[in-house]
């Protein structure tokens, strides 16, 4: 055990003030829990207490940071005055009460008993309760020392400056808190007597000698009802005995609170902290009975190795809780060693790898407590078991122990599904080559895992990698059976489409009737449907120029072609800004099959010779806007050409195929020929130059993958293509030259060199 052994959890506040009310305060988020890769859910059989304590990424598991320092025992607290009170105050005015700490009205009651004369608020809660009845009169006054001392252990400081040199204010009034320990010895009412019991532990601490808190709680001990309170003033304890560098005694007094309040489980296993291999080892030589020794290797697994603590507490108390909550975390952490990387490896390279990294003393010592049937949950051990035997290979095996569980776990819906999921897995691992047979094994659990497991919200359990874990599982065999039609039904990926035969060979798979079983559940998760290839091929065949082919397409991609572009994509302007375009006012929206048929349109008035220049125009912004740089790229975005902001976030034939400006460059050079004026001449071959521009910033960075970075700090970028001589040369008296120097600050920086 090293020096560092839990100082990964110190952040700098006082050990004085941070350790022993559990103060485990910072940015507290729960929103950030891990879920990691796993098919075993810890909540299933463990007990509440401990599933902050599961294995997380997080501080801790399901609640990120403990925020509940002060509401901690709220509800507690509530049921033990109502109980004493017998109903003397209803359960509301109580908490109210014991909650809200801002009230000042326990102070003016208080006054009221002592000078004995009414005021506002006694007038007040006197037409609610008897403030004479002895109860009610003792649970006030009791109320009034408890919420001078709250002012003490709730100070309030910033969590994020982490400095150590932060000191809060301490009680200095010591006869004051003598006062309250004489209370003590002088009640007799038990519940009394217990209250003020801890009342004077908890003044002792925050006073400015807590030292104080060890010798009141030494001395008086032995008469304190080992319930909640008792083990809040030994956490109290513990803390003073950490600061005072007694680390063994306040581990040790940090495990008690741990094995015996599981309200303050979260906070005791925070707070264990040994600095040395020696403090550990000292902790344990105080321990005198197992089960104190249990609850030690219970905290210190927590921290350091789940499987030596499983080992230890199993030799010395085999029926402790401790071990079911130490073993989840060991199981999360086996399957958290697994490479589970399926891409381009066959499912028996997988099993191998997954084999080669499940701990081989890890299942030796899960199956012998399992097979012994000495733990509180046995069914826990051997579903465990059985499922590190589907991890080893094992899988007959894997199939005894999973009977063996199901024969004696509780029958709640959790459990229930845990079961079943571990067993799918297993019954999917057999499987090494799919055929019909061995195809019906699998068919009613990947309906239920697909499909109705998805509506039932099972609170905490854990299905959602079994149903990727499996999808990859079923594209690897298919793989392997040289199947890329269903390979690609259960894994997609996007670049299954650069290929043609592949395409058309899975619009046949998904148009086909008669489909297996398994074809059917596969073909109902495909995230692709039939109207996304439709789509996809009208794109591709539009920037190919073939616009028949793609309205036809279009056509059969329902409701995809009465998408709207959010600009006008017939709009050709000076500078490139698409956010600009889609704002700018719009007397007629387009959508795709429009724009695609008013395309068509136009290409016919060309055929005839009709306003050649004008449709030529158009047609050059058309195919221009529907590249990357255009104000259009809704056109291409889509479920299987992807959508990002830059090139680089496109696969090759795709950031190729949305950055070619060719088809967009020949109609302004058809426009140009047919120009009338100079006007026409300039604006032409400005757009000319626009498409010369991204050819060779296509050739130059985004054929290079090179980053938007690289491309800023390039100084080089900067070159004077053909189109931009021209305009200098022979159109600068032109209007649209000048449009062209206040928009454009590349061409402006080209004129003045």
């Amino acid at each position: 055990m090293k020096k560092t052994f839990l100082k990964k959890l110190l952040i700098a506040f006082s050990a004085f003030i941070f350790l022993i009310y559990g103060t485990i305060q910072a940015c507290a988020d729960g929103g950030w829990d891990w879920l990691f890769d796993s098919n075993f859910t810890p909540e299933t059989f463990v007990s509440k207490s401990y599933s902050p304590l599961f294995l997380s990424t997080d501080m801790f598991y399901g609640i990120g940071y403990d925020t509940e320092h002060v509401s901690r025992f709220n509800d507690e607290n509530i049921k033990d005055w109502n109980g004493y009170l017998e109903g003397k105050i209803n359960e509301k005015d109580l908490k109210f009460f014991l909650t809200d700490s801002s009230s000042a009205d326990v102070s003016d009651l208080y006054l009221f008993y002592k000078k004995g004369k009414p005021n506002k608020v006694s007038e007040k809660w006197n037409s609610k309760i008897k403030l004479e009845d002895n109860k009610v009169k003792d649970f006030l006054l009791f109320l009034n020392d408890a919420q001078i001392i709250e002012t003490y252990s709730t100070q309030k400081f910033d969590s994020w400056t982490y400095d150590e040199t932060i000191k809060k204010e301490t009680l200095t009034d010591l006869k004051w808190i003598k006062s309250l320990e004489q209370k003590y010895t002088e009640t007799k009412d038990t519940f009394l007597k217990n209250r003020y019991w801890f009342l004077s532990i908890k003044a002792n601490f925050y006073s400015d000698n807590p030292s104080n808190t060890i010798t009141f709680f030494n001395q008086t001990e032995k008469s304190a009802s080992k319930n909640t309170l008792y083990y809040r003033a030994l956490s109290y304890v513990a803390g003073v005995e950490y600061n005072q560098k007694n680390y063994a005694k306040s581990n040790f007094l940090y495990s008690k609170v741990f094995d015996k309040c599981p309200t303050l489980r979260v906070v005791s296993a925070y707070s264990f902290h040994p600095q040395e291999e020696k403090d550990w080892k000292q902790s344990l030589a105080l321990a005198k009975t197992d089960e104190e020794k249990a609850a030690l290797w219970a905290i210190q697994g927590y921290y350091n190795d789940e499987e030596k603590a499983i080992a230890e507490i199993y030799k010395l108390q085999p029926k402790s809780e401790h071990i079911d909550y130490l073993l989840t975390r060991l199981i999360n952490n086996q399957e958290n060693k697994i490479d589970k990387s399926f891409k381009n490896s066959t499912v028996l390279e997988n099993k191998k790898r997954t084999k080669d990294s499940i701990s081989k003393s890890t299942i030796g010592l899960v199956t012998k407590i399992a097979q012994s049937n000495k733990t509180s949950h046995p069914y826990l051990w051997n579903a465990a078991a059985g499922y590190l035997e589907t991890l080893n290979g094992n899988f007959k095996q894997a199939d005894k122990n999973l009977d063996e569980a199901q024969s004696k776990m509780p029958k709640t819906p959790l459990a229930i599904n845990q079961i079943r999921l571990l067993r799918f897995v297993n019954n999917l691992s057999k499987i090494d080559q799919l055929n019909p047979e061995n195809e019906k094994t699998i068919i009613a659990d990947l309906n239920w895992l697909y499909f109705e497991l998805p509506k039932k919200s099972i609170e905490n359990f854990r299905y959602e990698y079994t149903t990727s874990w499996s999808q990859n599982y079923l594209a690897s065999l298919y793989r392997s059976q040289k199947n890329a039609v269903m390979a690609e039904i259960f894994n997609h990926d996007s670049s299954f489409y650069d290929d043609e035969k592949q395409l058309l060979d899975i619009k046949t798979f998904l148009t086909k009737e008669n489909k297996s079983q398994i074809e059917k559940i596969g073909a109902s998760i495909y995230s692709i449907k039939l109207k996304d290839i439709n789509y996809f091929q009208g794109v591709k065949a539009a920037y190919q120029n073939k616009i028949t082919e793609a309205i036809a397409f279009l056509k059969q991609s329902e409701e995809l072609q009465n998408t709207v572009f959010y600009g006008n994509p017939f709009l050709g302007t000076i500078k490139d800004c698409h956010d600009c375009d889609h704002v700018a006012v719009q007397k007629k929206k387009y959508s795709m099959i429009d724009f695609l048929t008013i395309i068509q349109k136009m290409q016919e008035n060309l055929t005839t010779q009709n306003d050649v220049y004008n449709n030529s125009l158009l047609l050059g912004n058309a195919f221009y806007n529907i590249t990357h740089f255009g104000n259009g790229r809704l056109f291409y975005e889509g479920n299987i050409a992807g959508q990002g902001s830059t090139p680089d976030f496109f696969r090759d034939p795709i950031r190729e195929m949305i950055t070619n400006c060719t088809v967009a460059k020949s109609y302004y050079q058809k426009a140009f020929a047919a120009t009338k004026n100079n006007e026409q001449k300039a604006k032409t071959q400005y757009l000319i130059a626009k498409c010369e521009r991204n050819e060779y910033y296509n050739k130059k960075y985004y054929s290079q993958h090179l980053s938007a970075w690289d491309i800023q700090d390039d100084q080089t970028n900067f070159m004077p293509w053909s189109g931009f001589k021209n305009l200098k040369a022979n159109y600068s008296k032109t209007k649209y030259y000048k449009e062209i120097i206040n928009e454009c600050g590349y061409f402006r920086t080209y004129v003045r060199k």
